[in-house]
């Protein structure tokens, strides 16, 4: 817990850049802040005291903690202003001067120290909330198999959020309230030590009753963010499929399943609630008890007139001693929410400690382009280890050649072909270009030289000429031009409400199947790559989208090196070479008639499409 505290505490780095002023302003707040309540004393003596003795003073006197001190301080300044004539209206002015000067004071450096612990706040939020999203969008293709987005979005946010008040509280908890707490106490012992003797034996007793509330939230502030994180699973399930949440009627039980954990998630925050809220009352109600006891105790010191104690100091020390529970309340409010933070940086460390199962080497160098060819080399690929999707495969794609993986689904044809771009490692063999292993190059520089376009067009919430723009942002408008019309799209975009600057909505919702492929064509199109994955570009089109793409398709596959996947096989006729993947392993590989020759898995694949 300690530990997981310490490592929040980091992202406010430099903290001394915050610490330091923070602690000035601080210091000086309690100052002014104290005085004012010190100022009760002789406001009170001047209004009430006929009897009250003024003596001139001509030199600024010793700074001394106690009333004659403090008091010797007031008839300086008087003199100085009005000289040695005695008028309470007077004097009553030159106080309310002061009133207003150190209330002033005492509100700017609040102010100042609430917006350094603003900018600490925000800063700091800017830090973590950058270093998540960075580490999750460098993470390997496969660690987002094992999660759900929505729980990463809520960590992310609904998470961070909550572990912002854990480190911006901490400056509260260093500085400002033990300050308050000193402040008030220097002040109740210059009145009167007996009293403030009782008030330092009741305070602890304050704090370990609701230090008891305080250190029973973590666990349910823990459960509490799981639950946020699966009700914004549901939510952005729910949203991403909502053609099917209709077209299967399951709005209901969606719901329902949403109401479900809302509610779990409701009953959280209540149990927290009342065990933080109970801590404010709680601690009132024994200030209530300690200050009832005073007024037994401290009055009889004012009525038995022993000089002790004063009634104006007394009343001083009452309205001290109630100002104190703010600060020690608010103190212990704050370990409140750091233990709920804490709560919550553990779920944020699950992401900034996970690391990628796929990572550069140390001395990694640049792929600068394929030069001969690449080459998997007894390759063994699974998922969870259980069972092997790729088994022992070796196959070799000279540079410039285009090949075909076909064969029946679950095969693991697209497997095989992300394998190349190295969204995953294989288990054993390897992959080589130009000899070398993949293994060798960086992850960037190895994808920079190639293009991915699948089945399942992934546009951005963007214009078309934004997503278009993702293959390469430094192109101009005439370049985003060029490429979308050699992938067919140039004439449908310019029957666009505005063009290329047409927004295509969540997921390019306002696009059809085809359209949306073409934009993603023409993306590859423009980042121009020596190698190209195509995987199922097609086989969700119908017949004349399939044409303009595959039209398109053919344009982008002229002298590239080309991995091409396809069910319908008339898209890969002119492959060079042709492999049939069958449960992992390549069953036949060959020309299209070389295969045909054969009558096996290739020759039937063709006749059930009924292609001669």
């Amino acid at each position: 817990m300690f530990k997981t505290y310490l490592r929040l505490l980091g992202f406010a780095r430099p903290l001394s850049k915050y610490a330091v002023p923070y602690f000035f302003y601080a210091v000086l707040h309690a100052i002014f802040n104290t005085f004012n309540y010190a100022l009760i004393i002789p406001i009170l003596n001047t209004m009430f005291r006929q009897d009250f003795q003024f003596q001139p003073v001509y030199e600024f006197p010793a700074i001394s903690l106690d009333s004659g001190g403090f008091d010797a301080l007031l008839s300086y300044f008087y003199t100085l202003f009005f000289g040695e004539e005695f008028n309470h209206v007077h004097f009553l002015a030159l106080l309310a001067v002061v009133v207003i000067c150190t209330n002033f004071l005492s509100n700017l450096f609040r102010y100042l120290s609430a917006m350094t612990v603003e900018n600490l706040r925000v800063c700091t939020l800017q830090r973590m909330r950058d270093e998540m999203f960075s580490r999750v969008i460098h993470m390997n293709v496969g660690y987002f198999s094992d999660q759900r987005k929505g729980d990463i979005i809520s960590k992310i946010t609904s998470d961070v959020t909550v572990v912002q008040y854990c480190i911006t509280n901490t400056l509260q908890v260093a500085f400002r309230d033990p300050f308050l707490i000193i402040g008030y106490l220097v002040l109740m012992i210059s009145i009167s030590w007996q009293l403030a003797l009782f008030s330092v034996l009741f305070l602890p007793v304050v704090g370990l009753v609701i230090g008891n509330i305080v250190k029973r939230l973590r666990h349910p502030a823990q459960r509490g963010q799981q639950r946020m994180g699966d009700m914004v699973s549901v939510l952005d399930e729910s949203l991403s499929g909502i053609k099917i949440v209709k077209s299967y009627n399951a709005t209901d039980y969606l719901v329902e399943k949403f109401k479900s954990i809302n509610a779990d998630f409701s009953r959280l925050v209540i149990s927290m609630a009342r065990r933080q809220q109970l801590a404010s009352p709680m601690s009132e109600f024994l200030g209530i008890i300690a200050v009832s006891v005073i007024l037994i105790y401290g009055g009889n010191l004012v009525i038995e007139g022993s000089g002790a104690l004063t009634a104006a100091g007394f009343i001083a020390f009452i309205a001290a001693f109630s100002q104190i529970t703010r600060p020690l309340r608010s103190f212990i409010d704050q370990f409140a929410n750091i233990n709920q933070g804490i709560a919550a940086g553990e779920r944020i460390f699950s992401i900034i400690d996970a690391q990628s199962e796929v990572r550069d080497a140390a001395d990694a160098k640049t792929f600068d382009g394929l030069k001969e060819s690449i080459e998997l080399r007894g390759v063994h690929f699974s998922y969870d280890g259980s069972r092997e999707v790729i088994n022992d495969v070796s196959l070799s794609i000279r540079k410039g050649e285009t090949i075909a993986l076909v064969g029946a689904s679950g095969g693991g044809k697209s497997t095989l072909s992300e394998l190349i771009p190295r969204f995953y490692d294989t288990t054993s063999g390897d992959v080589l270009f130009d000899g070398v292993s993949i293994k060798n190059y960086t992850q960037d520089s190895l994808r920079a030289k190639m293009s991915v376009v699948a089945q399942e067009t992934v546009l951005f919430n963007d214009t078309i000429e934004g997503n278009i723009l993702l293959g390469r942002p430094s192109a101009t408008h005439e370049e985003v031009v060029a490429a979308a019309k050699v992938a067919n799209a140039h004439s449908f975009i310019m029957e666009l409400p505005e063009g290329y600057n047409t927004n295509i909505g969540d997921r390019g919702a306002k696009l059809s199947g085809g359209q949306r492929q073409r934009i993603s064509i023409a993306r590859a199109i423009l980042k121009n790559p020596e190698i190209l994955i195509l995987d199922e570009a097609t086989s969700a089109l119908d017949t004349e989208s399939e044409k303009l793409v595959q039209d398109a398709l053919t344009k982008l596959l002229r002298s590239r090196t080309s991995i091409v996947i396809a069910h319908r096989l008339s898209t890969i006729h002119n492959a060079d070479r042709i492999f049939v993947i069958d449960q992992g392993r390549i069953a036949e590989q060959g020309t299209h008639s070389e295969l045909m020759q054969r009558h096996g898995i290739y020759a039937h694949l063709i006749e059930m499409q009924n292609i001669s």
